[in-house]
């Protein structure tokens, strides 16, 4: 690998193992909440309540801001003294923490007409309605606490710290699992659930909590200066602005989800839930760690001038994505029914209920290398702080999304809203892709098909092989044949890749072996 390529390797490791441990906490956090409520009227009124929340989270936080903000922070660190380059981050902690005050208090005063947006289909049933209304109340300073988390992972990230930000996460899912295994069964059946929305409160505050004492040994902290004529604060605002579609497009298409699901049968809207959190599970690890090394990356090479290596960054993160993400996506259409069934289906959460997730699963899976790729090309243009474009793209693709599920809703169900945001994902990544080729040059197009092809191969090999487990054995020993059907898919692939040299395997060995990041990192 080229020095570049093992920098973007080696941080994008550390993102991996961080995300990895909050992931798993996050099934087990799924599992134990698919059995205690299943997917009735309680399950669908906290998701419903929680999408909105999270969408804000997206739009302020981890999406808008760090690609606003990182850039802007990695020119200051280039340019400017850590004297300026504090009082930056201190401007922005100001103002974003008066702003998310402000808007958490206007979202509970304002949750009834918000809940009658996002799940309009409630209004035949009163209790529901209310239940979600009560809940979007409970879990809105949420967006407080993850948002203020999102600023402190974009300086940390900065700063090459990437290992403490990723497992931050995690502390969402700890707090639920704490609640449900010691503080649940002291609750009435009909408080339950909102004890849960008041945990997922508690898992905002500490993904805030855990990364401080890291940002303070590097010798940075976030001080209190309310200053909106600041210009770096200015740049941040201007570029925060588009950036709010442009890289959370794959949220808005989930509200959107959310919206249409909420018109179809009960249990929808939950189904796509967990159908979008397996789907998630490669994507964060890999995709999304990718998608987070490369931002800096090509901050540091715009801020330098050298725009060779910003193409270098974004063909390696394609390749790559590519590797890595179509057999996880073959693999979780494959064996997505099996996946499901041994996480969720107990207690409430019963066969039906895994018959309509997997639906959402096979297509969202379908999507899956489209998401981290539409996140590495938006992320290019906002290295160089452009967001026009990516916003525009961003527009026309959601307009297709909605277009496409008026289409498939009706015949396919929750299956035809995860086509359609799976489908949306790759017009919006080709069309990035031909407009960045125009702006800064080809992009190793031909590197990239070379490997999609000897992918492609290997992934129909691998297919074979956990289609053939499949039918023989996993309906007799679930669990011992889906590891089984797992574990012989990835040696056939790996095989396989070998047998093709596709060199790309040569990284996320190095991300699984070499990269052993710890908490001092």
């Amino acid at each position: 690998m080229m020095p570049g390529e093992e920098r973007i390797t080696h941080s994008a490791g550390k993102i991996a193992a961080g995300t990895a441990v909050s992931r798993v906490l996050g099934y087990l956090r799924d599992m134990l909440v698919a059995h205690a409520f299943g997917a009735g009227l309680a399950a669908d009124a906290f998701y419903a309540a929680y999408r909105i929340p999270n969408l804000l989270r997206r739009l302020l936080g981890e999406g808008s801001l760090s690609a606003s903000f990182i850039p802007v922070l990695s020119q200051y660190l280039h340019t400017k003294s850590k004297e300026e380059t504090q009082e930056l981050i201190n401007t922005v902690f100001a103002v974003l923490t008066t702003v998310l005050v402000i808007i958490t208090a206007l979202g509970i005063i304002f949750a009834p007409q918000l809940v009658r947006v996002i799940a309009y289909g409630f209004a035949s049933n009163p209790e529901k309605m209310q239940l979600t209304v009560d809940l979007t109340r409970l879990m809105f300073p949420f967006i407080l606490f993850i948002c203020l988390g999102a600023l402190a992972l974009g300086i940390l990230n900065t700063l090459s710290s990437f290992f403490i930000p990723a497992i931050s996460s995690a502390s969402l899912s700890v707090a639920e699992i704490g609640y449900i295994l010691a503080l649940a069964p002291l609750f009435s059946p009909d408080n339950q659930i909102k004890g849960l929305a008041i945990s997922v409160i508690i898992g905002g505050v500490g993904q805030f909590a855990v990364q401080w004492p890291k940002l303070r040994s590097l010798g940075w902290n976030l001080g209190w200066k309310f200053n909106l004529k600041h210009p770096g604060l200015r740049r941040i605002g201007f570029l925060m602005l588009p950036s709010m579609i442009g890289l959370s497009v794959d949220q808005i298409n989930a509200f959107v989800d959310t919206i249409c699901a909420s018109f179809l049968e009960q249990g929808s809207i939950t189904a796509l839930y967990y159908s979008n959190r397996l789907m998630q599970m490669p994507l964060a690890i890999f995709g999304i760690a990718l998608a987070s090394a490369a931002l800096p990356a090509m901050s540091r090479s715009v801020a330098e001038n050298n725009i060779e290596a910003v193409k270098d960054t974004i063909n390696y993160s394609i390749r790559s994505i590519i590797f890595i993400l179509t057999p996880a996506a073959v693999g979780l259409m494959v064996l997505g029914l099996p996946s499901i069934r041994v996480l969720f289906e107990r207690g409430n959460f019963d066969l039906h209920a895994s018959l309509i997730t997997n639906s959402a699963l096979f297509y969202y899976s379908f999507g899956l290398p489209a998401y981290a790729i539409t996140k590495v090309l938006a992320s290019a243009f906002y290295s160089f702080q452009e967001t026009k474009t990516p916003v525009k793209v961003a527009a026309f693709a959601m307009l297709m999304n909605v277009v496409l599920i008026l289409m498939l809703m009706k015949p396919m169900g929750v299956g035809g809203l995860a086509l359609a945001t799976a489908i949306s994902s790759y017009i919006n990544s080709i069309t990035l892709a031909y407009i960045l080729r125009k702006k800064i040059g080809p992009l190793g197009i031909k590197k990239i098909l070379v490997v999609l092809v000897k992918v492609s191969i290997a992934c129909a090999l691998m297919a074979a092989a956990c289609m053939l487990i499949n039918s023989y054995v996993l309906r007799t020993r679930p669990l011992f044949s889906l590891a089984l059907a797992i574990t012989t898919g990835l040696g056939v692939f790996f095989a396989a890749s070998v047998a093709l040299k596709i060199e790309e395997r040569k990284p996320l060995l190095a991300i699984i072996i070499r990269n052993k990041p710890s908490i001092d990192e």
